[in-house]
């Protein structure tokens, strides 16, 4: 496995390959992985050399963090563990706990802190843009989260380039966490991101995580 660093404005050391955990557990009915089946993926990946891990609050009605947070018992610090907010965990959520809102933001940091059984995320991503939400009530949110010890980086998943352009500036800016990278979707089949996103990310310093390689089974054929 190889390591690089996370970006320009972070000194995280990571493995080039992230391990999804999307499939860790089986709410979403059709597919997922039982906790032994989880394990098995987890500990392979683990004696590969991986170390970067990534979860959302709304993987499998947040059976993912639960599961995954079982799974490190003993072994957190092994790893740098990611994971999301934005959506909603199960049906029973509410309006208040969806979108990218600070109140939004700190219930959901809270709850998956909890399912994950840890005291702090590592890299914490604003799993989709709502597209009304301040930038300036994002950046600021994460920032109280870096402050307090929940969280220690920041990143935006799925956002447009000008939203993420504009949110690392405003944090560079006022001196806030900088917008550690962008998550986006990318593979043979979904090359939309080279257009903006990908130059936007290397202009500003951004890690890239880049998932469904496999362009969701489609490259599997």
């Amino acid at each position: 496995m190889r390591y690089k660093l996370f970006g320009k404005h972070t000194g995280l050391r990571v493995s080039e390959l992230v391990l999804g955990t999307a499939n860790f557990g089986t709410a979403w009915g059709g597919h997922g992985a039982e906790p032994e089946e989880a394990r098995r993926i987890l500990d392979t990946y683990a004696e590969a050399g991986g170390n970067f891990l990534d979860s959302a609050n709304g993987y499998q009605e947040g059976q993912s963090e639960t599961v995954l947070g079982d799974l490190l018992g003993g072994r957190r610090d092994e790893f740098v563990l990611s994971t999301k907010f934005a959506v909603k965990t199960n049906a029973d959520s509410g309006l208040l706990v969806t979108g990218n809102s600070r109140q939004a933001m700190v219930r959901s940091v809270e709850a998956s802190l909890k399912r994950l059984k840890t005291d702090r995320i590592d890299l914490y991503w604003a799993h989709v843009s709502d597209g009304v939400t301040p930038l300036e009530e994002i950046v600021r949110g994460f920032d109280d989260l870096v402050r307090a010890g929940k969280i220690l980086y920041a990143g935006l998943s799925n956002f447009p380039a000008w939203r993420v352009s504009r949110a690392a500036t405003i944090a560079e800016i006022r001196g806030a966490v900088p917008i550690a990278g962008i998550q986006v979707e990318h593979s043979l089949v979904q090359r939309a991101t080279e257009q903006e996103l990908i130059p936007a990310s290397q202009a500003l310093g951004l890690g890239v995580v880049a998932y469904s390689p496999l362009g969701g089974g489609v490259l599997t054929v």
